[in-house]
């Protein structure tokens, strides 16, 4: 499988990194009030240094219950990362994080190539036409709800199940509107409960049967730390031990914090695999 970023195409038969870059003062794990430009090079940096074939950069918070943030602040937020970044790494492949069209739309436009978007196309009925008109590679995430309400949207008969009709009827959409690369993310996390985000992982194999790219985003989430009764900041061995699982069920890309740790876990896997 491969996808096309500005005219690159990146193979991901082989599992690729994509480090997280926030620039959001309430971020669960790396909130930071005041974010200087040298902070977000320098972070930027040494995820390249470390191994990340790609940087995603967010300026909205979507751990649960999150305030909400204005379109102008998070633009502010977002092409002010992306513009740093395609200043100082050209080469750079660049992911938005937003269910905002016109953010995403003006971070292509500023040097972003792929839109990693929770909701699918759900939250604003423009956003998979930008996908579209710009060619670009499309994350669409499994979320019920909105960041605010999705803790109150965890009821299934059927998880798997519902989240197969869910992603038949989402990509169908994308499709239809001439989006070639779409990329799939279960959403861990996001209107699921501990329990039925084990249930995803311990599935996750079943869906390769929609033939896409699966990004798996588990760093340092709550389904770790809340289980092991610790804190984000102590779930990095948690959180290997979950990417080494995604990686052997299937899992393209991982979404991560902490780059070093995770390209080590795919080294290893490799090794074992050869």
């Amino acid at each position: 499988m491969t996808i096309n970023c500005k005219g690159q195409l990146i193979d991901l038969s082989q599992p690729k990194v994509m480090g997280i870059l926030n620039v959001t003062p309430d971020s669960f794990f790396d909130g930071n009030q005041d974010i200087k430009d040298s902070d977000i090079v320098a972070k930027a940096q040494n995820m390249l240094h470390d191994g990340a074939d790609f940087i995603d950069v967010g300026g909205y918070s979507t751990r649960p219950n999150a305030n909400f943030v204005s379109e102008e602040e998070e633009l502010e937020r977002v092409i002010r990362a992306v513009k740093l970044l395609t200043k100082h790494f050209p080469e750079l492949i660049i992911s938005v994080d937003t269910f905002r069209s016109h953010v995403a739309e003006q971070a292509i436009l500023h040097g972003a190539s792929i839109i990693n978007d929770i909701s699918a196309g759900l939250l604003d009925n423009n956003m998979l036409f930008v996908a579209a008109k710009y060619q670009v590679p499309y994350i669409m995430m499994h979320m019920k709800g909105t960041p605010q309400t999705m803790t109150q949207h965890t009821d299934y008969q059927d998880i798997i199940k519902e989240m197969m009709y869910y992603f038949s009827e989402r990509v169908a959409v994308a499709r239809s509107v001439g989006i070639n690369d779409i990329i799939l993310d279960v959403g861990f996390g996001f209107a699921k409960t501990i329990p039925q985000n084990f249930e995803i992982l311990n599935q996750l194999e079943h869906f390769s049967w929609l033939e896409l790219p699966l990004l798996v985003g588990v760093s340092r989430k709550s389904m770790i730390y809340k289980t092991l009764n610790i804190t984000p900041q102590e779930a990095l061995n948690g959180t290997t031990v979950l990417h080494t699982i995604a990686i052997q069920k299937g899992a393209s890309i991982l979404r991560v914090h902490d780059v070093k740790e995770a390209v080590q876990s795919i080294k290893l896997i490799n090794s074992l695999k050869s």
